[in-house]
């Protein structure tokens, strides 16, 4: 029987090889296209059994694409599954008559998309089912990931990819990396998986295991890690304050209601159990993928249509969050308190919020509980004038993870918005 062909078309380098990988795995051919003209000219020459075909392109737009497909005898009945960040209901209205079998939205549920892949090429992939949630964010240069509930292959792969495009977001050359390994139970039958996982930092650390730190409670990985001795360096903590000092170059000693409060707040993360409700952040897709400068055309279509919100009463905080994003066609909402902020969620969805945590009236604390008693869910990015190692403890004894320190620059804005929301898995 011949072997099947898919073609991904999409313009993530990193998102195309990983699926290039995990599709191959299963013994089918996988052709790739870097953009819309790329993937016309191979649509027509390849013939492949299903293609997986981002909306957002250039060269030849998503639309032109199916177009093109369409006049084809030879590629119409083409099945095609459609990868979009975000789409309007009246655009995927105009595209259904394109043999689009499914449309995920991103950030992708990997189980589901392979579910689909193999109902329409009648191939089964290997899924690990492992319960897992793993999210990644940088904060002044250091990569703050924290994995909940367990380790499943597939999502530490995602993870390595996802790790590789922060770097290259932030241009970071030497990277820290605090893992934290919270609401998790490990044995001996983790032992791969956790091999495999510190394999994975070590790469992206550039093979500095000093600068890798495990934050667990778990005696398992303590003992893992202590037993080889290619892992011998990464440091194994219980205490959130410690794990920041060790990354950090330029940090002196904490007084003891400091370190008591790291305690504290370690505790409640190793602790913590992720709603299931939660978006898993393994994500992967940044619009400038291999550059190291943000340009304003690749913003301008990541931030088309997007809703900001900022709630601070600061005035030139205001002013410069709707300054950098009035600049990229984004629309910005500012609130000079939190409960003029908690009654205009209540009506309107934001797709970000910019939260200062010192307000009068209703703190941003207040507003974070305000949002989880109502339900609400909304990316939330803390703004804080205090310093790297206050904000730490501040952002994550709120339960956020991550956050900008005042005073802000244009650029970190643009690449803290791109890291949370333009994401493929």
């Amino acid at each position: 029987m011949a072997r099947k062909n898919v073609l991904i078309i999409d313009e993530s380098d990193l998102f195309r090889e990983y699926l290039r990988g995990k599709i191959q795995s299963a013994t089918v051919d996988v052709e790739t296209a870097i953009n819309g003209l790329d993937g016309i000219v191979k649509l027509r020459n390849g013939l492949p059994d299903l293609v997986i075909l981002d909306y957002h392109l250039t060269r030849k737009s998503c639309k032109e694409v199916l177009e093109e497909k369409n006049r084809n005898p030879n590629t119409a009945s083409i099945p095609v599954v459609l990868t979009a960040q975000k789409i309007d209901k009246n655009r995927l209205l105009e595209l259904v008559a394109y043999n689009i079998k499914k449309v995920f939205m991103k950030p992708i549920k990997m189980d589901g998309l392979f579910a689909i892949l193999s109902e329409l090429l009648g191939i089964k992939f290997e899924v690990d089912t492992t319960p897992c949630i793993i999210e990644a964010h940088v904060n002044d240069n250091i990569v703050f990931v924290e994995i909940a509930k367990g380790l499943n292959r597939d999502k530490i792969d995602l993870l390595g990819f996802k790790l590789s495009e922060l770097l290259e977001l932030y241009a970071i050359r030497n990277p820290r990396i605090l893992v934290m390994l919270s609401d998790i139970e490990l044995s001996f039958v983790d032992g791969q998986n956790m091999e495999t996982l510190l394999r994975s930092l070590l790469v992206q650390s550039r093979g500095k295991a000093r600068h890798v730190k495990l934050l667990t409670n778990s005696s398992f990985a303590r003992e893992f890690v202590r037993g080889r001795p290619e892992f011998a360096e990464i440091e194994v903590l219980a205490n959130l304050q410690y794990a920041i000092d060790g990354l950090l170059t330029d940090y002196d000693h904490e007084a003891e209601t400091g370190d008591r409060k790291a305690h504290i707040v370690a505790e409640r993360i190793l602790a913590a159990q992720p709603s299931e409700a939660r978006h898993e952040s393994v994500e992967m897709r940044f619009d400038i993928a291999g550059k190291k400068t943000i340009s304003i055309e690749a913003m301008r279509e990541a931030g088309s249509g997007l809703s900001i919100a900022v709630v601070d009463d600061d005035f030139v905080i205001q002013e410069l969050v709707k300054t950098t994003f009035t600049a990229i066609s984004a629309s910005v909402s500012a609130f000079q308190n939190g409960r003029d902020f908690i009654d205009a969620v209540k009506a309107k969805s934001f797709d970000l919020v910019f939260l200062d945590i010192l307000m009068p009236g209703m703190d941003g604390f207040e507003v974070l509980g305000r949002l989880h008693a109502e339900d609400i869910e909304v990316p939330v990015i803390i703004l804080s004038a205090v310093s790297q190692r206050e904000a730490v403890h501040r952002a994550f004894e709120a339960g956020v993870r991550s956050y900008l320190i005042k005073p802000l620059k244009p650029d970190q804005i643009l690449k803290k918005t791109l890291e949370i929301l333009k994401a493929n898995f």
